[in-house]
């Protein structure tokens, strides 16, 4: 499938590597579509809900507010997202990866209606450290786009410029970054990401 970024939230592929999951639902026509869209946006949205849509091998996802507060509802520009992998978490962390919501963008037009949102690795907000708090460096990107073509629903992830973090003083957590950051690279994020996007689009 071509993905698509009709909100122009995803950044130029530039270093390191690159993983795309796309999954897409057919309906009758373009109101149903619509209908379905709105459902989906929801489930996007609704972060701390995606390890239901993606299986029980997903990450736990948790929305934070900007005071380091965790919230129960939609995630929002300026945001952090806690994310609790399968497996070894990071000290700096505090046993947690942690991303930061930089943008969220929506497009409403005739043709398309889309929305979508960027994070990028980030320190912990909850501790006074400098050291990027994941296993990827802050060079990379997730964006998560759902969109609406005609009578097509359609849920697209982006990861680029994928490199793991070597910032860290941590000699336990430069290890851990190395090994997770390459496992999700070559086959965890891909999983997890296709599982999240399949769900997204599911038809339930």
């Amino acid at each position: 499938m071509k993905s698509t970024d009709p909100t122009g939230i995803v950044p130029a592929q530039y270093t390191g590597e690159e993983i795309i999951a796309d999954s897409d639902a057919e309906l009758k026509d373009g109101s149903e579509a619509l209908t379905f869209y709105n459902v989906v946006k929801e489930r996007l949205l609704n972060v701390n809900n995606w390890h239901k849509l993606a299986g029980f091998l997903s990450a736990q996802f948790q929305v934070v507010d900007k005071d380091g507060r965790e919230v129960r509802r939609n995630v929002q520009k300026g945001d952090y997202i806690r994310v609790d992998i399968p497996g070894p978490g990071s000290k700096e962390g505090e046993g947690f990866d942690w991303v930061h919501v930089e943008d969220l963008k929506e497009v409403t037009g005739d043709a398309v209606q889309s929305i979508g949102f960027r994070v990028r690795p980030t320190a912990n907000p909850l501790n006074k450290s400098d050291h990027i708090a994941h296993f990827y460096d802050d060079i990379a990107t997730s964006s998560f786009i759902v969109t609406k073509e005609e009578s097509k629903v359609i849920a697209t992830i982006i990861d680029r410029n994928l490199k793991p973090n070597d910032d860290t003083e941590s000699l336990s957590d430069k290890l851990r970054h190395t090994v997770v950051g390459r496992t999700a690279i070559n086959s965890f994020s891909k999983i997890q990401w296709k599982n999240l996007a399949k769900g997204l689009v599911e038809m339930k």
